[in-house]
């Protein structure tokens, strides 16, 4: 009796330091349960995460250029002779679509018309910009650089907050260093764009410039404020020549979003000496940028 007495308190012995380990375990996974320490292991990660990258621009994809302007109005900018078919007609305002290897990034088609008295040229692009690294900037700030060197070529002054120049000479403060002393006293190119009388052959754009006598508006190169997200006009007028007409060119670029849109519009007289008028260029150049704005929603 004493024998089996002796074995069954050994027995219990060896049980019992199992059982106490056992429940030591247990408490102290519940312990671990409920302390809170699963939240802070979550808020670490939120706290040394990176920031949400910028989302990806308004437009994932561009227009067909040579679809975008309205046929009436490629009729009016660019007009034929009668002597034109109705097929040649046909695909002279179908356009001519520029090459280009990525139809979502950059697309553009060109238009020429002739008659005996002038000849016109007219294109139409679409750049999507994309930022390949949205956690520095966004694809509108891509956008946005694109437009301000197209701006700082153009050597019109630097969008900053006055955007309209002042009567002095120091228009702009901006970041840009060569724009600001060519804004208001903008080269021959841009001057020549005051309504100047076509009639009188001055041969150079700069010399009726000088001529204010008419309150003329501000018809020169400039930043427009009521086009897309921000918009500039560039008026260029070609060289004189003993046998050919100079030739008005005007360019709109305008950003929509993470979009640069870019009309181009030449009036090339034939008679020498004939200059083209600014209003007129300048009108239909921006009327199909307004309508191409209000495509992009703008």
């Amino acid at each position: 009796m004493q024998r089996k007495a002796v074995r069954a308190a050994t027995a219990v012995r060896r049980v019992l330091p199992g059982i106490a380990m056992l429940t030591a375990l247990a408490t102290v996974g519940l312990t671990g349960c409920t302390s809170g320490g699963g939240d802070r292991t979550v808020s670490d990660a939120k706290a040394g995460g990176s920031p949400a990258p910028a989302p990806a621009g308004k437009y994932r994809s561009l227009p067909s250029p040579c679809k975008a302007p309205e046929a009436k109005r490629l009729k009016v900018m660019l007009p034929t002779p009668d002597s034109l078919t109705e097929e040649q007609r046909e695909k002279l305002y179908a356009g001519a679509a520029d090459t280009s290897y990525d139809g979502d990034r950059h697309v553009g088609c060109r238009w020429a018309a002739g008659t005996p008295t002038e000849t016109r040229l007219l294109y139409v692009g679409f750049e999507r910009v994309v930022s390949y690294d949205r956690g520095a900037a966004s694809d509108d700030d891509r956008a946005r650089q694109v437009y301000v060197r197209q701006l700082t070529d153009a050597k019109l002054p630097f969008p900053g907050p006055t955007t309209s120049p002042a009567p002095g000479t120091s228009t702009g403060a901006g970041p840009t260093p060569g724009a600001s002393t060519s804004t208001s006293t903008s080269p021959a190119p841009s001057t020549s764009t005051s309504t100047s009388p076509s009639p009188s052959g001055s041969p150079s754009g700069s010399a009726s410039a000088g001529t204010s006598a008419s309150p003329a508006p501000a018809l020169g190169s400039r930043v427009l404020e009521d086009l897309g997200d921000e918009a500039f006009l560039d008026d260029k007028l070609g060289a004189a020549g003993a046998t050919a007409a100079q030739a008005r060119s005007v360019r709109i670029v305008f950003r929509a979003s993470n979009v640069i849109v870019t009309v181009e519009y030449s009036v090339q007289p034939s008679a020498p000496g004939t200059v083209p008028p600014s209003t007129e260029t300048q009108d239909a150049a921006r009327a199909l940028a307004e309508a191409l704005s209000e495509r992009f929603g703008g």
